[in-house]
This record gives C-alpha cells, structure tokens and sequence, in this order.
C-alpha cells in the first residue's frame, strides 16, 4: 500500500506509474475519499470539544443550583451529530481503504517501460547450453523411461497439475530442497518451517489479497488460504512489530509446497513440470533498512544465482518491464534456464523490491531513537523446484537416457547416476 500523503502530493506521479502497470487508475477517487475523511474528522473533533464544554457547563449549573435543562437539551443534539459523523467517518474509512488496497505499487525508475513479456530486457547470461551429439529429449519423455514421476496416479488421487514423486524422482526432489537450504542458511538466511495455510489478514498483507483471490485454494469454513508461496507467511512473521533498527537486514528462508489454481494454457507451455497446481520451493525473504534495500536486492539475486551456477545451468537474467512484473512490486528479476529438450526458457525465480508497500500494509516499522519507520521488504525464488528439475533432465541426459547427476548434489542424493 502506497503513502497517502506520497499520493497527496505526487498524484501525476502515481497516475503515472498506475498507467505503466496497466491498472485501473483510481486516484481521483482515493483523493476524494481522503478529503472527506478528513473533513469528518476536523468536524468531529471540533463537536467532541464543544460536548467537553457543554459538559462542563452542565456540571457548573448543577452545582450552582441553575437551570441546567437548555444546556442538557443542547448536549443531546452533540450527541446525535457526532454519532452521525461516527457512522459516515466508520464507512468512508473502509470505502478509503479498499481503494487504497487496490492502488498498485509503483515502478522504480530503472524499469523499463512495456505491456508485455516481449517488452523484458535479458541483463546477464551465465554459461552455456551443453553440446551433444545426439537429439535431446524433453524431461517428459526422459520420465518415461526413468519412471519418476507418475503423473497419471497423481490425477487419480488428486487431479491435473498434482504430481506423483517417487523413487530416485522423489529422492532428487528432497535431496534440491536440502541443498538450496544449505546454500541459503551458509549465506544468513535463518531457515523457517512455516505453516501453509493463512488466515485473510496475511494474504492482504503481502498482497494476494484483494488481488489474487482467485489464484488460491481456499478452506471457506476456516477462511483460510493456502499458500501459493511462502513469501506470504515468511514475510508476515513481523506483521504488526516495530523493530529495533540493530536487527535489520532480517534474513529467513523457508521451504514449503505452493499451492496454486492457475490453470495456465494447453500444449507443450503446460507439460510434465512445465506448470503444476502443487509444486516445492524454497523462499529467500529480507526485511531490510531503506537505505539500502535496492543493494540487498542485488544481493538477493546473486545469491538465487549463484545455485543455478553450482548445478551447472544455462541461465539469463530478466529486468522485468512495467506491464510484467506485478502490482505489488517496484523492481523484478526473473531468472530462467535453458531446457535444451523443449528449446525454451523456463522460470526457475522471480526477485523482487516491494520498497515499503507490503510493511505499510502489515504495518512493519523499524525504531533507531527517532519515529519508527516503514522496512522494505525483499524476496525471491531460491529455487522452485519443477522446472529446475525440468532442466537438469534435459541437460545432463546421455544418449542412452540416462540422467547424471550434478557432483554438488551427490551428497543429497545418494547416487549419481539416475537410470
């Protein structure tokens, strides 16, 4: 959520940035909104002064003996327009706060302006696709040799987009999730076992609420959401706490399934891991000064990076464009790999600079003497799992289908060669 007294005095500036993102731009209605808000407030406060006098008048006549009765008669009719003013104030505050909800974040001025993916701009490569000499496979077909991944039974027991893991499939799996919180928690990162289902408090607080209700499964009798990532419930942990500033930058990273509805499109884009309804991820979370949160964004980056690197993967890094990178954000990265099998990029993370507009929203200050400020808050992918195991299928495939695997991750796994 934006400052209203930022919207207040760069209201250009905010339409601005609304029209970038492509959104609707209600800022006429949210300043119109705050001008009554506060024009009850002023003419409340003033009726509650003059009830303090004519309370106080009333108590003088009582104990003077006089006749109270006009006074009293007065008073009751501060009483009716103070609650009237009460009941307006009441509703045009929630009116002004569901707007304000739905007032997209701005864009940080190093992002490129678009509408859409095209419009990205690749920042950095890392390596190179490896070379063979033979037709390569997609990870669907390796899988079915390999028999890793049952995604028939998964749709059984569950439905499409809900995979089966099993054997050497769901030793890889556990053994990326070990090795990708390793890697964090050497870097800082304190690991975090989240629960995975929030309450509506949470969504709204890092803004899949009123936004994305649409993408999440929901548990109506409870009015629970679960999770489409842990960034939700990781990043709430301080909802509501004022911090001290010698805590800050505040590092987590947590592992979780994510829970998604997205039904995506149809075709090779959706295949085997391409897009899935439950999927594992490890999230990497800052809390961070102001000051120097577009330093520790970089740092983020390089620290995602940097395990697509030890697995030996074929990577570029996106500067997301205005129209693609989200309403809650000012700054994103995506970084994605090379799968030789489909010959196409694949997601793998996305890093992203909130600034202030998810702490404004779950009200997480940081105190260093002064009046407690907003913290800016920070995450990015480290990594999500299936299309990173999409990606080392096909990369490290042999001629006879076989798959090596990484020498970072033999001591996870246990083998190093999957057949």
């Amino acid at each position: 959520m934006l400052d209203i007294k930022f919207i207040r005095e760069y209201p250009d500036h905010v339409r601005e940035g609304i029209r970038k993102k492509g959104d609707v731009d209600r800022i006429d209605e949210v300043l119109s909104l705050d001008a009554r808000r506060r024009e009850l407030l002023q003419r409340g406060e003033a009726l509650k002064a003059k009830r303090n006098e004519v309370s106080d008048e009333i108590g003088k006549l009582k104990r003077s003996g006089g006749d109270a009765a006009k006074a009293i008669g007065e008073m009751e009719q501060v009483k009716q327009q103070i609650k009237a003013i009460d009941d307006e104030l009441r509703t045009v505050e929630e009116q002004f706060h569901s707007v304000m909800l739905q007032i997209p974040n701005v864009p940080h001025p190093s992002v490129p302006e678009g509408k859409t993916p095209a419009d990205n701009q690749e920042v950095a490569t890392w390596g190179s696709p490896p070379v063979i000499d033979f037709k390569p496979k997609t990870h669907w077909e390796l899988n079915e040799k390999l028999d890793l991944i049952d995604f028939e039974r998964g749709v059984k027991i569950t439905g499409a987009g809900f995979p089966l893991y099993k054997g050497q499939g769901a030793r890889l799996q556990r053994a990326l999730i070990n090795f990708f919180l390793d890697e964090a928690t050497a870097k800082g990162y304190k690991e975090i076992q989240p629960p995975l289902m929030v309450n509506a408090a949470s969504a709204t607080g890092t803004g899949q609420l009123p936004d994305k209700e649409d993408l999440m499964y929901v548990v109506p009798k409870d009015e629970f959401y679960m999770i489409p990532t842990a960034e939700v419930p990781v990043t709430n942990i301080h909802r509501d706490e004022v911090l001290d500033e010698r805590q800050l930058p505040v590092k987590y990273c947590g592992y979780t399934p994510c829970f998604r509805r997205e039904a995506g499109s149809y075709g090779k884009d959706v295949r085997g891991l391409n897009r899935l309804h439950q999927f594992d991820k490890v999230e990497l979370v800052k809390i961070v000064h102001p000051g120097v949160s577009y330093n520790e964004l970089d740092g983020l980056r390089a620290d995602a990076e940097q395990l697509l690197q030890k697995l030996g993967l074929h990577y570029r890094v996106l500067l997301m464009c205005t129209g693609d990178m989200g309403f809650t954000q000012t700054k994103k990265f995506d970084l994605e790999v090379w799968s030789i099998g489909q010959q196409r990029w694949l997601e793998v993370s996305s890093i992203s600079n909130f600034e202030a507009f998810q702490a404004r929203r779950m009200n997480i200050r940081f105190k260093s003497g002064g009046k407690p400020e907003f913290v800016h808050t920070l995450n990015g992918s480290g990594l999500a799992l299936p299309r990173v195991v999409a990606a080392l299928l096909e990369h490290y495939q042999t001629p006879e289908g076989k798959v090596v695997v990484p020498k970072v991750l033999h001591r996870y796994t246990g083998f190093e060669i999957i057949a």
